[in-house]
């Protein structure tokens, strides 16, 4: 930290303006953390609930009071001192902060994993040596990143800290992977904007709680230029083919470049390719006769002129929705046409940015930014989430799978009907057959979000099946055609063909499609593949976080798992490391045990949430406490201490170590 010369300048009112501005929990621990005041400490908790998730807060005025005149007292102090680098206090007190932040007594087994979430150690999931080795035994061992998105820049960024040398190989000419091929208008981040940064970009100023795709593509820049990376990049080069060669025990990488073919050998590969980057185009008789424009939303051409035009807008997903209301503020008329309707949760403040106090406090109140971080992580955490995304066998009811499922299915109904009133032919059309959470979540904007849209006099929700696309428009089954200037594609990404359309053989010249011919893509922990020696999947199957935090979080523990595999290699003087075949069936046994109760497997639901065999290559039904612990320490080189979950660690089927389900060569 440096001197803060904003704050220098600040005047005691400013000060105490900002404060008010603040979440009293997240200053109950950070000022007791600073300061070990127990007045802050003798503060009490409520639970409250908002849309039946149970949440702590100071609820009493009196305390909400005393915490925010303790803030101000402090930061007057702060300033009057000179505002200069401060710490974060004793060690020993941040157990009780933490505690204080979140309004619970953490448990044992669970306080490391959210003391990375506080983000005060930059490296907390990096691979930190104990021993490093001689450098000339590092630069023997080269690992290849495909795709410099979110977890691939993530991966370079820990692999130069680890001092393991390593090359990017990125498809687009920028970084940022899906925020720089998705600009559409209303694209936006539906996850907290504050848990949506590594833990070394905890700092990062966020000007939103909900960040469109400008500053989340800002923020992947920030990345790749704070820790210099761009030169270890490859740019506007796709991977053609990772071909595994058993006698060099290196892997083959060919790609197409602006100069034509390359081909590089590494001993590792860290794929970062996504599953929600590859376009799902549908297949509509005369789509190619079509005279106007055409695209897909992640396809969205620059400098498109709108005014005036006719648009329809094919798929209404989450990019449908986030598109529509905005896209009807440029166009002359929107057609929507919609087959499913889908939940959308009103949230307030979706689209709008922090009020100016909140992004001052942020740069002027030390550490207050690793506070809110940490209670959010919290809110989102498994506790909260696990209860809302499963299935009750026991609770029986026509449209909802849990008492808590059908609470907030009244909600979200009650919500459409209050914004649809003046059109209630239109209510019906947009309530969904299967039960809230089956499907992505769609996070809206409370004030203006698609049910807004739906009113104006210039947009028309079409809900007849399309019968066919001519060169002038779209025509409907029973008759009639819309005509069209634009047509727009919202139609998602093929979310379960990992990899594709990549080449990947492993030992003995095995394609990934015959590991995965039995009911589509799976992982042992998210990651590996037995057969694919030294080869690890960031975002891999079943990685879309179910059981907590957030998909960088999990992005997080899957690259220094990676990492720590590969320390293992090296440290070992062996060249491979694989796992077994038991060992990733073993694991996915779990995976399909945990899903049996997600409200995801709902019949009535159709979505890339289930694949062609109705079980998910996407998402992971397991408590994130059990894969942090899995991914924690794989090459044993805690020196035998292993925090976390005690059923993970004890667990006789999912084993992730060296000389167990892991296996070095």
């Amino acid at each position: 930290m440096s001197e803060r010369s904003e704050l220098l300048k600040a005047t005691d009112e400013v000060i105490d303006d900002a404060v008010k501005y603040a979440d009293p929990m997240v200053l109950r621990g950070l000022l007791y953390q600073l300061t070990g005041d127990e007045s802050i400490a003798a503060t009490r908790v409520a639970t409250m609930t908002i849309r039946n998730t149970d949440i702590t807060a100071v609820t009493n005025p009196a305390d909400v009071a005393l915490i925010q005149a303790k803030a101000a007292a402090f930061l007057k102090s702060y300033r009057d001192q000179g505002a200069g680098d401060i710490s974060y206090g004793p060690p020993e007190r941040l157990r009780r902060s933490m505690n204080l932040t979140l309004g619970i007594d953490i448990p044992d087994s669970e306080f490391e994993l959210w003391l990375e979430q506080l983000a005060l150690d930059p490296w907390a999931r990096g691979l930190n040596w104990q021993e490093p080795p001689p450098a000339h035994e590092l630069q023997k061992f080269v690992v290849a990143v495909i795709g410099a998105g979110m977890g691939g820049l993530n991966a370079a960024v820990q692999m130069k800290h680890a001092g393991i040398p390593y090359f990017v190989i990125e498809k687009n000419d920028e970084v940022g992977g899906t925020w720089y091929e998705n600009r559409y208008p209303g694209a936006r981040v539906d996850s907290p904007s504050r848990t949506y940064t590594h833990i070394y970009g905890v700092d990062f100023e966020y000007p939103n709680a909900y960040c469109p795709q400008r500053e989340n593509l800002k923020y992947f820049k920030w990345v790749a230029d704070h820790f210099d990376i761009r030169k270890d990049i490859t740019f506007n080069t796709e991977v053609k083919s990772l071909i595994w060669d058993e006698d060099a025990k290196l892997w083959e990488i060919r790609a197409e470049g602006p100069d034509g073919p390359r081909v590089w050998r590494a001993n590792a590969v860290i794929t970062s390719v996504g599953f929600l980057a590859r376009p799902n185009m549908p297949n509509i008789e005369g789509m190619e006769t079509f005279a106007g424009q055409a695209f897909h939303t992640a396809r969205w051409p620059r400098d498109l002129e709108l005014k005036g035009k006719r648009v329809a807008v094919i798929g209404t997903g989450a990019t449908g929705y986030q598109l529509i209301p905005e896209l009807a503020k440029l166009v002359g008329h929107t057609y929507v046409f919609q087959r499913t309707p889908n939940w959308c949760f009103d949230t307030k403040g979706y689209l709008e940015p922090f009020p100016p106090q909140v992004n001052w406090l942020d740069r002027n109140f030390p550490y207050v930014r690793n506070f809110i971080r940490l209670r959010v992580s919290w809110l989102t955490g498994p506790d909260s989430v696990m209860k809302t995304m499963r299935i009750d066998p026991e609770f029986k009811d026509e449209h909802a799978r849990s008492e808590r499922n059908k609470r907030v299915r009244e909600q979200q109904i009650e919500f459409i009907k209050r914004k649809l009133a003046s059109r209630p032919d239109l209510i019906e059309k947009m309530i969904p057959v299967a039960p809230p959470y089956s499907a992505r979540p769609i996070i809206v904007d409370a004030n203006y979000c698609i049910y807004d849209a739906l009113l104006r006099d210039d947009v028309t929700l079409v809900t007849e099946p399309i019968r066919r696309i001519t060169p002038r428009g779209i025509e409907v089954e029973g008759g009639g055609e819309i005509p069209l200037d634009i047509i727009v594609y919202a139609t998602g990404f093929k979310a379960n063909d990992f990899l594709w359309p990549m080449e990947v053989r492993g030992r003995g010249g095995k394609r990934i499609e015959e590991l995965w011919a039995k009911d589509g893509a799976r992982a042992y922990l998210g990651t590996m593949l037995p057969g694919f020696p030294n080869f690890f999947m960031i975002y891999g199957p079943n990685t879309n976080n179910f059981g907590g935090l957030q998909i960088v979080d999990f992005e997080e523990m899957v690259t220094r798992f990676a990492l720590e595999c590969l320390a293992g290699v090296i440290t070992q003087n062996k060249r491979v490391i694989d796992v077994t075949l038991d060992a990733y069936w073993r694991y996915n046994d779990e995976v399909d045990r945990a899903e049996a109760l997600m409200i995801y497997k709902d019949p009535r639901a159709h979505n890339y949430y289930k694949n062609d065999s109705g079980r998910s290559a996407a998402n992971c039904p397991i408590d994130v406490r059990k894969i942090w612990t899995w991914l924690r320490n794989p090459a044993g080189r805690m020196n035998g201490r292993q925090p976390g979950d005690p059923e993970a660690i004890a667990s006789p089927t999912v084993r992730p170590y060296l000389g167990e389900d892991l296996v070095v060569e």
